[in-house]
């Protein structure tokens, strides 16, 4: 077995490749390749399907119960604010720069290491299995949730997100609804009472004031927010449709299905889901997984941004090295020490867990 720090050093190595090899959601072949190769070259069987990879621990056990661990190896494309060349993995400072760097290569990386570390382990008490998924980023129809349906019964799941090592142990689900107002179109210096334009007033103000009953002790309300409207083609025509987009952030006290029932019937319009699948998600904070990060010095939060865990219907908690507000960001980076202690902290979590 390698010792910690060579594994370390190898992750290391590997995210700098990943940083220089562009892997924009659907485009992400070449990243998939090296991931195969460090799969490879630590003597582990892999499957892959699309961009997806994965891999089963050693002594796989179909009695035992499962932990997925999963990150990402999409990103999104560099912002214009770009100062450094995206696609050049550059070390300065103890900082590691490059596009994925922090969203979330260093996740991706250190998870790939803690699993090399359990691999061969025959007393587990769980088994292991690990994704590396695309089409995160776009919450894509080939991305994690098209590999579940090759995965055993999942009892459990760290998803590698930039969270500074702390338990995310609650995430918001999403929920995009285009609402249509009908009126009636007509000449505007005739007097029409079915503007669509006015009508779409009191939805709008519906959606600003509306408050959900349930509270999530972790997350809060449940947030909508009107984010788009579009309406008309000139001065002179009353539109006969007025259309809104409305941005919905889910807490666990909701389905996505219950929160689409009460706008329905609420409001005076069209509503049509773009998707029903991306819901919150949580882990009990006396879960295993939670208490042995809370043993180690580490707190809970909720987070407000969405994730693989979406697609999860297990138990899943947020964890990696890493900090959310740098994702996306010119010049993205994460430091060398984050992932040094993100592997550590993975390995020590998960060692207390299966000895549960």
């Amino acid at each position: 077995m390698k010792n910690i720090a060579t594994l370390t050093r190898e992750a290391i190595s590997l995210l700098k490749n990943l940083i220089e090899t562009p892997s924009f959601s659907s485009e992400e072949d070449q990243t998939a390749l090296l991931i195969e190769n460090w799969f490879n070259q630590n003597e582990i069987p892999l499957k892959r399907e699309n961009n997806n990879v994965w891999a089963f621990n050693k002594y796989f056990d179909e009695n035992k119960p499962t932990l997925l661990l999963n990150s990402h190896h999409d990103t999104v494309k560099p912002n214009q604010a770009y100062t450094n060349d995206p696609f050049k993995a550059i070390e300065k400072d103890g900082k590691l720069f490059g596009l994925g760097s922090n969203d979330a290569g260093g996740c991706l990386v250190s998870l790939l290491a803690t699993f090399v570390h359990f691999y061969e382990n025959q007393n587990l008490s769980h088994n292991l299995v690990i994704v590396a998924s695309a089409e995160e980023e776009s919450s894509g129809k080939n991305g994690l949730n098209s590999v579940l349906k090759h995965l055993p019964e999942l009892d459990c799941a760290i998803v590698g997100e930039p969270t500074l090592m702390q338990l995310a142990v609650a995430e918001k689900g999403l929920l995009v609804l285009d609402v249509k107002v009908k009126g009636t179109a007509s000449h505007a210096a005739h007097q029409n009472d079915d503007n669509s334009l006015y009508k779409s007033i009191p939805v709008m103000e519906w959606f600003k004031n509306y408050k959900f009953d349930k509270i999530s002790e972790v997350l809060g309300p449940v947030k909508m927010t009107v984010t788009q409207i579009s309406a008309g083609k000139q001065h002179n025509v009353v539109p006969s449709e007025c259309d809104l987009v409305v941005d919905i952030r889910v807490t666990d006290c909701y389905s996505n299905t219950e929160i689409l029932e009460v706008v329905k019937a609420n409001i005076n319009a069209e509503v049509t889901p773009r998707s029903m699948h991306l819901n919150a998600s949580s882990i009990p904070v006396a879960h295993g997984l939670v208490q042995a990060g809370i043993a180690l010095g580490r707190t809970t939060y909720g987070s407000p941004t969405l994730s693989d865990q979406s697609v999860l219907s297990c138990q899943s908690l947020k964890l990696g090295p890493g900090e959310t507000l740098r994702s996306h960001s010119a010049d993205e980076f994460i430091f060398i020490n984050e992932i040094e202690e993100g592997i550590d902290l993975y390995i020590r979590i998960l060692t207390d867990f299966f000895k549960l």
